[in-house]
């Protein structure tokens, strides 16, 4: 049964202040395809963590652009290992070299640069999307890094009807980091994304 979007206004007021394990206990038990998002980037691990608790086979999509920073690639492969990740991986059908040759990293303001986070995230994305049609995305968005992500909240509904799950979405990083220390889990702030360049943009997956 789909949810309306009173149904969804009645459960953020509920779940605000409910720890992470259980609203995604429940969003587990609502849906029936499940799936979690990962780019690696700074605090990521928290919702790796959290949802790999609840649901340790959870596939764990990661669409690398490749274009991550050395320390990010090792700290994936860190949490991997770790955390006992099921990594379904996704990459660009161009290698970076061949894009690196014919169009490199486009600027912002370059009318090249829709085209080039096409090729590195958003087809990448979808077809993701498309070969595990979940119902559930658990992602870490959180208030506060955006100004669409400040519309959001714990539960919204993607474009295609999609229940996206942030369970950390009032977190503060200083909550987070006390989460992370409490749990002996690493950080990692070297991180560039491409796409977005500047921190408060978008890349177009969540919009």
């Amino acid at each position: 049964m789909s949810l309306t979007k009173l149904d969804i206004d009645h459960l953020n007021h509920h779940f605000k202040g409910i720890p992470p394990e259980e609203i995604i206990s429940w969003a587990v038990d609502y849906g029936s395809r499940s799936i979690v998002t990962t780019n690696f980037r700074p605090y990521e691990v928290a919702i790796l963590n959290a949802v790999r608790e609840v649901k340790s086979d959870i596939p764990v999509i990661w669409c690398d652009t490749g274009y991550n920073t050395p320390h990010t690639y090792k700290h994936a492969q860190d949490l991997i290992d770790r955390l006992n990740l099921n990594i379904k991986l996704f990459v660009p059908k161009q290698t970076s070299a061949h894009r690196d040759a014919v169009m490199g990293i486009p600027d912002i303001d370059d009318s090249r640069h829709k085209l080039f986070t096409e090729q590195v995230k958003l087809e990448p994305f979808r077809r993701a999307m498309s070969e595990y049609r979940p119902d559930v995305w658990f992602t870490n968005l959180r208030k506060g890094q955006t100004a669409l992500r400040d519309t959001l909240n714990i539960l919204s509904l993607s474009d295609a009807g999609v229940l996206k799950v942030s369970p950390f979405y009032h977190w503060s990083d200083t909550r987070l980091d006390v989460y992370l220390n409490q749990r002996g889990l690493p950080n990692e702030h070297n991180y560039y994304d491409p796409t977005k360049v500047l921190e408060n943009r978008e890349c177009g997956i969540h919009t």
